[in-house]
């Protein structure tokens, strides 16, 4: 956010972007747990549906104040994307997802997967039925998705990226993203270059694409294997022990040939999302 005047203008822009980015990320991705909590999962989740939409267009540039209008939309990375930007966006999106749940699996080849800090503060056993529980997780990873990729991606990453370029400014959003999630008990040091890495790929997938849209959707993505497997267990439990004990196993084999071809794969996307940016 920037205004014509004031104290706020006066500000240097990379502090303006990273306080705007959290206040558009933080309090916002906090509203669908108080909802969930108050309403119960039906209502909150058609209640955050209505939050998500209000919080989109807002953050897209329309509403009060007419001031911001512009900077907004151009936080948001407002604009349209062709069927080709729009194809290799949900490819990379959908490799990126992929490339972290492979990554986390090698990680706990290395070492035993700690389950109560996993769980810690993802409890949803007062949820009654299967089929609620697997809604707040879809809702759960949609808000998270939305509104930290509108935080970091975009009011964070943008200004500091026609002001500073697009390496510093991928940086310091990818360093804040990762600050952000140590607050959480799963946030061991191994998981910490893995946060870090889904960083830096989304933030090249926003300058690649010049959108938030392929973000989402593969922070979406991500969240829900997160929500639903690693974090809550309602998908399934992690069983496989660490190769210190099992040896090199077919399982770690394929683990790791994962990771790097879904990598190489999302790299690819997101190289050819900035071919056809350039080309436009």
């Amino acid at each position: 956010m920037s205004f014509a005047s004031g104290p706020w203008a006066k500000l240097p822009i990379s502090l303006r972007a990273i306080v705007a980015g959290l206040l558009i990320a933080l309090p916002a991705a906090n509203v669908w747990p108080l909802l969930l909590l108050k309403l119960g999962t039906p209502f909150a989740a058609i209640a955050e549906a209505m939050f998500l939409a209000l919080y989109i267009w807002w953050a897209a540039g329309q509403g009060p104040p007419r001031a911001s209008q512009i900077s907004r939309a151009n936080a948001f990375r407002r604009g349209a994307l062709s069927a080709g930007q729009w194809l290799w966006g949900i490819v990379a999106a959908l490799c990126f997802a992929v490339t972290i749940h492979a990554s986390i699996v090698v990680l706990f080849r290395f070492v035993p997967f700690p389950v109560a800090e996993f769980r810690q503060g993802y409890d949803f056993s007062f949820i009654p039925t299967p089929r609620l529980r697997w809604l707040a997780v879809v809702i759960s990873a949609t808000s998270a998705g939305i509104c930290e990729e509108t935080g970091f991606r975009g009011y964070m990453q943008r200004p500091m990226e026609l002001s500073h370029g697009a390496p510093l400014a991928i940086l310091i959003s990818s360093l804040f993203f990762t600050v952000l999630h140590l607050t959480k008990g799963w946030a061991l040091a191994g998981m910490v270059p893995i946060i870090f890495g889904a960083g830096i790929l989304l933030g090249l997938l926003a300058l690649s694409s010049g959108s938030l849209i392929p973000c989402m959707i593969g922070h979406t993505i991500m969240d829900v294997g997160l929500f639903g497997y690693w974090w809550t267990g309602i998908a399934g439990e992690f069983t496989l022990r660490p190769i210190g004990e099992t040896g090199v196993d077919r399982a770690f084999v394929m683990a790791c040939v994962a990771t790097c071809a879904m990598l190489t794969l999302t790299l690819l996307a997101i190289w050819r999302l900035r071919s056809l940016r350039q080309n436009v």
